[in-house]
């Protein structure tokens, strides 16, 4: 058995770690994956050749670089069982808040909302690939992957014209008290979703839960959409709101592109 070691500079939570096993799944010569999400490092057991699954990874485009490799003599590992339960948990988690992002996005005329739920429907579409493709052909995944991918992209699409639109147009201002107090739970709603995938995983350090929660994309979003709820209020204008809008539905199509590699 071999031990390979990865970093992987830009797994920031969870849902880049599904993207990974979902890359790597049916590499028959993969023993285990062991992810380290606040140090962004992956830790692959198996055996023979690395170089389909280096590949795997590259291609992936999350900043995979290759560390070490080295022999173990390590066989019993960790029982994943729980893995599916906890999954459900955070789908279920994601979808809530996408649905009470954009309802309220919707109502409040705040872009940054909407955006935000985009985000949080795009963390749902890979826990939800990653469990309904669980004992599924390759082909299945690969279906799956392509539908959602393409959706989430018509979204952001149709995000990026209403942006345009309003920011060239006489709009109502968003209501920054309900960009900021949902942004509050949805930030809450996060770390509450990493913490539930890393309980499992023998990382009970206060420092370690502290970087999980920090290093997170999606909670840094929220924080964007906080801060430009306070410029709206402070400047008397939509434009903050816009500009947190255009930011995310970018990462939003990013992170579509991603899943769309896996359909390849």
């Amino acid at each position: 058995m071999q031990k390979t070691i990865f970093e992987i500079s830009k797994m920031d939570c969870p849902s880049e770690e599904n993207l990974i096993r979902m890359k790597l799944d049916g590499i028959s010569s993969i023993a285990n994956l062991d992810f380290d999400i606040p140090n962004r490092k992956l830790t692959v057991y198996h055996e023979g050749e690395i170089n389909l699954i280096e590949t795997s990874i590259l291609q992936l485009n999350l900043g995979g670089n290759k560390i070490s490799t080295e022999i173990t003599d390590k066989t019993i590992f960790n029982d994943n069982a729980n893995q599916k339960k906890l999954l459900w948990s955070v789908l279920a988690i994601n979808f809530l808040f996408f649905i009470i992002e954009i309802t309220t996005g919707l109502i409040s005329k705040s872009m940054g909302l909407v955006a935000d739920s985009l985000d949080m429907l795009a963390d749902s579409f890979v826990y939800g690939i990653s469990l309904f493709a669980v004992g599924g052909t390759l082909i299945r995944k690969k279906q799956i992957a392509k539908i959602a991918g393409y959706f989430q992209i018509t979204l952001a699409i149709i995000g990026f014209v209403e942006v345009l639109r309003r920011f060239f147009s006489t709009e109502q201002l968003p209501n920054f008290s309900t960009m900021i107090i949902v942004s509050v739970f949805a930030l809450i709603a996060n770390a509450i979703c990493l913490y539930i995938l890393q309980k499992s995983k023998s990382k009970d350090e206060a420092h370690m839960k502290a970087s999980m929660i920090f290093t997170s994309n999606d909670v840094i979003i929220n924080f964007g959409v906080i801060v430009a709820g306070v410029l709206v209020n402070w400047l008397n204008s939509n434009k903050p709101d816009l500009i947190v809008g255009t930011i995310v539905f970018i990462l939003v199509i990013q992170g579509a592109v991603r899943i769309l590699k896996l359909s390849k």
